[in-house]
């Protein structure tokens, strides 16, 4: 399995923003496919709205995405129950990531083309996230804020940017 570069190099978003997909033959899947998680059809009846929301400027990478939807869905289903919740992610990976794969070990010089055309190839997706911006939002009732908060906390140890929890009254 490939071995994956640590999420720090991908963090600040340094270069201008590549996403022209169709210039680009084997684009790599999100690993983050569901958005909507929990009773999306009883949305209406919950009364508290709980953001995980980015305290500054950040590219998240589609695999913190998907570990931070793991991470908060596997902790608010066990306490809230499948119907007592409502998550929806808010952040869509349209940011393509470019690597210049080097050749490394003996003979690399002979093989290696160095810096000659050296665009990258795709490695991966991520999503840009301004400062202030909402990342996941849980809607809920009053006896679950708690567990939503500690979702959305747990979610947030996946993500390379401070983050905060707020929370709206929707009714």
């Amino acid at each position: 399995m490939a071995k994956l570069k640590p999420g720090r190099i991908y963090r600040i978003p340094k270069k201008r923003l590549y996403t022209r997909r169709e210039y680009i033959s084997s684009l790599p899947n999100p690993k983050i496919t569901i958005f909507d998680m929990g009773d999306a059809a009883g949305r209406d009846r919950f009364e508290y709205a709980v953001s995980l929301y980015a305290k500054e400027l950040a590219q998240v990478t589609h695999n913190a995405l998907e570990a931070g939807r793991v991470a908060a869905n596997r902790y608010i289903a066990k306490r809230a129950g499948r119907s007592g919740f409502y998550m929806k992610f808010r952040v869509y990976p349209h940011v393509v990531l470019r690597e210049n794969k080097m050749a490394t070990g003996a003979g690399a010089d002979r093989v290696s083309d160095g810096m000659r055309r050296a665009f990258g190839k795709p490695v991966g997706l991520a999503a840009v996230v301004k400062k202030g911006q909402k990342i996941i939002t849980i809607y809920t009732t009053e006896a679950h804020v708690e567990n939503a908060k500690e979702a959305l906390r747990r979610a947030a140890m996946k993500f390379p940017m401070p983050c905060g929890v707020q929370i709206e009254k929707v009714k």
